[in-house]
């Protein structure tokens, strides 16, 4: 009979992911997986950039719609209290269109979650830029 290491069980509505961007990193970097929670590169951020020196957002650059976000590791943190300021959430759309049909859940079929994104700006400024996360552009 094998003997298999006791987890944790914790309730899935006690569960809320960290989002830490790894400007640092890229996939190429990446020789195996994180000890807990996963890595997401390959998005895309419409309305501001990522400032690598001040490692939060930024205004665009002139004539730079789409740019690509760094690396982001997602992690699982059980009863976690979310910072009150210092953040945008970002709402993180499958495709360009924000736009799905309404599931049975009531979300949209095109929208995956809100990113915590830092800035040092009031979240209705990312609102008015438009500011959304993609995981695939439309060429």
């Amino acid at each position: 009979m094998q003997n298999y290491a006791r987890k944790k069980i914790i309730a899935v509505d006690r569960v809320t992911f960290r989002y830490d961007i790894k400007d640092h990193l890229t996939k190429d970097k990446i020789k195996e997986k994180p000890e807990i929670g996963c890595f997401v590169y390959g998005c895309y951020i419409e309305g501001c950039k990522w400032n690598y020196s001040t490692h939060m957002l930024d205004d665009s650059d002139p004539k730079k719609l789409f740019v690509e976000m760094p690396m982001i590791h997602m992690v699982p943190v059980e009863d976690r209290v979310v910072p009150k300021t210092g953040l945008y959430y970002a709402p993180l759309y499958k495709v360009l269109s924000r736009t799905g049909t309404l599931s049975t859940t009531g979300h949209s079929t095109n929208f995956v979650t809100f990113l915590e994104l830092p800035t040092d700006k009031e979240e209705d400024y990312w609102i008015r830029a438009g500011v959304a996360v993609f995981l695939a552009l439309k060429f």
